[in-house]
């Protein structure tokens, strides 16, 4: 690839621009964002009609055009049934085609937070804005034009940038092939690939992510009763949905390791990834423990470090997300109730084959059922998992330039045990890419459930890393 080479950037003039358009810009504009309970379809089936995503959608297109820079578009996507698509296409004075990503829409609303927060309630405590969706991923979109604009205020050349904002990312991302294919001339043929939407080891450093699992996500249903009936008279004759659910999920887990039984759901880890994981717990120590909010004494599932993070990354688990059927505690009557529903999240390593994965899921949980019970098997598209491709010299270089300058501390990489459905699609897609998956999601910012921040003085200095990324591409 041939480009006029990088130009001398001003690192100093770079941070005042990013921190003064955060304050001015970025923050009032997530104050509001965060108001706005814009839940992604599978926790909102009517979010059409209850308009919050349209909202949001207006909220950014508002702020975009404010700030849009000379000679750059705008473009809105919305296919019928399908949730909406923001571009922002700015045009490059040097050769190269950059694409960034982040969503806008978010996660439930989770119990649990404190009692002066809540999910749809902005509040900025010690440089944190609390909230749901502000650091998962609100910010994106964001940060991403406060960087190319951060370039631009100096007059640096900077290659093409198109900045792709999607609406049903914690959903599974279901409408995003539909959109590739449909922008695909657009998009064109990424060089680079930024994805903002992913986590932190600490606060102290640039952090890029090199592998993400995938996804398997279904409900089990067990039913043996059209309605409930007296547990006096019935139990012990009648089963247990409850006890047959949990047969069940013993075919896919040992309830007493919690090691996946399927071996199609299983992958040997590459030797580098092991090395990239022990350097990782050689720089965070004790610390790839306690950023979880344990209650009293619990234990994780294994005292060795290193074997403790490849198990949330490389390693399949199995995690019952929500139940149905279940009254609340306090009107349980003594009712055998007639049916169990559990909603299951089944993360899978990198390089498993999702559509197997899943195929091996609904046999183990479909076949011989215990007592003939009616049990149904529901599942939402597999997500594949995702590992980067070995990062050319140019960007390795320029990635430790950029942690360097704006933490003073060299970069480090880590494996993420979360599912952005995007990055494989894009791997596969583009194999020649390079990819940078980097975001906000530090410790105890608790993406997904109560009380999740965005660390401003973070997310700043990560802006700065990102402009300074694209200013050294070549």
């Amino acid at each position: 690839m041939k480009t006029k080479g990088t130009q001398q950037m001003n690192g100093k003039e770079l941070k005042n621009h990013v921190d003064n358009f955060w304050e001015e810009h970025i923050v009032p504009t997530l104050f509001e964002y965060i108001k706005i309970p814009n839940k992604s379809p599978s926790f909102d089936k009517n979010w059409k009609e209850n308009g919050y995503m349209d909202q949001v959608l207006q909220l950014a297109k508002k702020w975009v055009e404010k700030h849009l820079p000379d000679n750059s578009k705008l473009l809105i996507k919305e296919s019928p049934g399908k949730t909406p698509l923001l571009l922002i296409d700015i045009p490059g004075t040097k050769t190269g085609n950059i694409l960034m990503y982040g969503h806008l829409d978010k996660q439930p609303e989770m119990e649990g937070w404190n009692e002066d927060l809540g999910p749809w309630k902005p509040v900025m405590k010690n440089k944190k804005l609390y909230g749901r969706g502000g650091a998962d991923d609100g910010y994106a979109l964001f940060a991403s034009l406060c960087a190319v604009k951060g370039l631009q205020q100096q007059g640096l050349e900077t290659p093409r940038v198109l900045i792709f904002i999607e609406f049903c990312e914690e959903s599974g991302s279901p409408d995003l092939p539909h959109y590739m294919d449909l922008c695909s001339d657009i998009i064109g043929k990424p060089d680079l690939v930024i994805c903002l939407d992913s986590g932190a080891g600490d606060y102290k450093r640039f952090w890029t992510t090199t592998s993400l699992r995938g996804l398997v996500g279904c409900s089990l249903s067990v039913s043996v009763l059209n309605e409930g009936v007296h547990s006096g008279g019935a139990s012990g004759h009648v089963p247990s949905s409850f006890r047959i659910a949990r047969q069940l999920l013993s075919r896919l887990e040992d309830e007493e390791t919690g090691e996946i039984k399927l071996k199609e759901l299983h992958t040997n880890i590459p030797d580098y990834r092991e090395s990239e994981t022990k350097k990782f717990v050689d720089i965070l120590g004790d610390e790839v423990i306690h950023e979880f909010p344990w209650k009293n004494n619990t234990q994780p599932t294994t005292s060795n470090l290193v074997e403790g993070v490849l198990r949330r990354t490389w390693r399949p688990a199995l995690s019952v997300v929500g139940a149905n059927g279940l009254p609340p505690s306090e009107n349980a009557g003594n009712v055998l109730r007639p049916y169990t529903k559990l909603q299951l999240s089944i993360r899978i390593p990198p390089l498993v084959d999702p559509e197997l994965a899943q195929k091996t899921v609904v046999k183990r949980l479909s076949e011989k059922t215990p007592y003939d019970a009616t049990v149904v098997v529901e599942c939402e598209e597999a997500a594949a998992g995702w590992s980067a491709p070995k990062t050319s010299e140019w960007l390795h270089k320029a990635i430790k330039k950029a942690s360097l300058e704006y933490f003073n501390k060299e970069d480090c990489s880590m494996s993420e045990g979360g599912t952005i459905p995007f990055m494989a699609m894009l791997g596969e897609k583009y194999p020649n890419a390079q990819f940078i998956i980097t975001g906000v999601l530090g410790p105890n910012s608790n993406a997904h459930g109560p009380n999740e921040f965005l660390h401003i003085p973070y997310a700043k200095k990560l802006t700065c890393c990102i402009a300074s990324i694209i200013n050294d591409f070549n």
